[in-house]
């Protein structure tokens, strides 16, 4: 399911390759990868997805966060929201939540405000609380 954050983001969990050409006619313009490759039996891999959203003609870009978040994960999603622009972004891993606490990090820093990001993540039935500690107000 594709739950909408605001008017430039969406997450999700595990896409299909067959689902990249709805994305692009649904105005989707970049797709950010969370998951590390073979996290699950069955899981399309990075390289699947990006070939389809190549053929799309969609950004794509691989930050896997498999075992918390660090400095690197947060500044690679710092750098695709700001290649994003006005576009649109669906950042997906297997249950939408590590896509969202990258996301809500990558913003704050970027000087969104907390109450923001916690009722975005809200309305997408999200909670920021396990990121408490690393927003700024």
């Amino acid at each position: 399911m594709i739950r909408q954050l605001n008017d430039h983001a969406m997450v999700s969990g595990q896409i299909d390759p067959a689902q990249v050409a709805e994305l692009k006619a649904q105005g989707v313009t970049m797709i950010v990868n969370n998951r590390p490759d073979d996290e699950d039996p069955g899981q399309p891999s990075g390289a699947e997805v990006a070939a389809a959203a190549l053929a799309a003609g969609i950004d794509y870009r691989h930050i896997p966060i498999a075992r918390g978040m660090g400095h690197a994960e947060v500044e690679a999603m710092r750098g695709a929201l700001r290649e994003l622009g006005d576009g649109k972004l669906l950042a997906f891993c297997r249950s939408g939540q590590r896509s969202v606490l990258a996301w809500a990090i990558a913003r704050n820093e970027d000087g969104a405000k907390r109450d923001e990001l916690d009722q975005c993540a809200a309305r997408a039935g999200f909670s920021l609380e396990a990121i408490d500690h690393l927003l700024r107000d």
